[in-house]
């Protein structure tokens, strides 16, 4: 395991594969329970190892990802390859017997510099292991642009998906971030999308709702 981190049961978050039929939303279970996010892996080009990290919520009902070296570009100093980033977080969540969850939205920040007629997208899966079919997200940008961003995903009550009680499934969280230089001179000019700064970490936020078990 990366990472370990443990907390009040009522920290669970997530997408799952279907909904049971009472659903009781904002529902928090006691502080005395306890239960455990395992990081079984981080994987990839925005997010190499020891780079993300992941803390619960005071309140148990959110959990954030930091990045600190998440950025894709095109310019005179970028490779091939920089023009995508993505990150792979596999979390092995730990539920005390009796409860579920859903992640009910998510916030991602970052920053963009994009030259005029570049443009990027930022992009994010969620699945449960075994799942074959993904909920995706994609929020677009277009230069010229220099300026901090935030996008929010968010899942309408009646569409919350919660993990059928007494399962264990890893949650699969995929993130991307594209640049295109577009119609700009990326010879001489630099454009990039991050979720990460150069003074700080950026962070993603990630809402949960919670409910009983019947």
């Amino acid at each position: 395991m990366l990472r370990s981190i443990t907390a009040g049961t009522a920290l669970l978050g997530a997408l799952a594969v279907s909904a049971p039929a009472q659903a009781q939303p904002r529902f928090v279970p006691d502080n005395d329970k306890m239960m455990v996010i395992d990081v079984v892996s981080a994987n990839g080009s925005g997010c190499p190892s020891g780079t993300a990290q992941i803390q619960v919520s005071p309140d148990y009902t959110a959990f954030t990802v930091t990045y600190s070296t998440y950025t894709a570009l095109v310019g005179p100093t970028a490779t091939p390859l920089d023009f995508r980033k993505n990150c792979q977080l596999v979390l092995n969540i730990k539920v005390p017997g009796g409860f579920t969850f859903a992640i009910a939205s998510a916030d991602y920040r970052g920053y963009a510099s994009l030259r005029a007629g570049a443009y990027g997208q930022q992009a994010a899966n969620y699945y449960f292991q075994g799942q074959s079919r993904t909920a995706r997200s994609e929020h677009n940008f277009k230069g010229p642009m220099e300026d901090s961003w935030q996008n929010t995903d968010k899942v309408a009550i009646t569409a919350l998906n919660y993990l059928p009680c007494g399962e264990r499934k890893y949650l699969n969280i995929n993130t991307e971030l594209r640049v295109n230089r577009g119609s700009s001179n990326s010879r001489k000019d630099t454009s990039f999308l991050s979720m990460d700064s150069t003074d700080a970490a950026i962070n993603t936020l990630y809402r949960v709702v919670w409910k009983k078990c019947y």
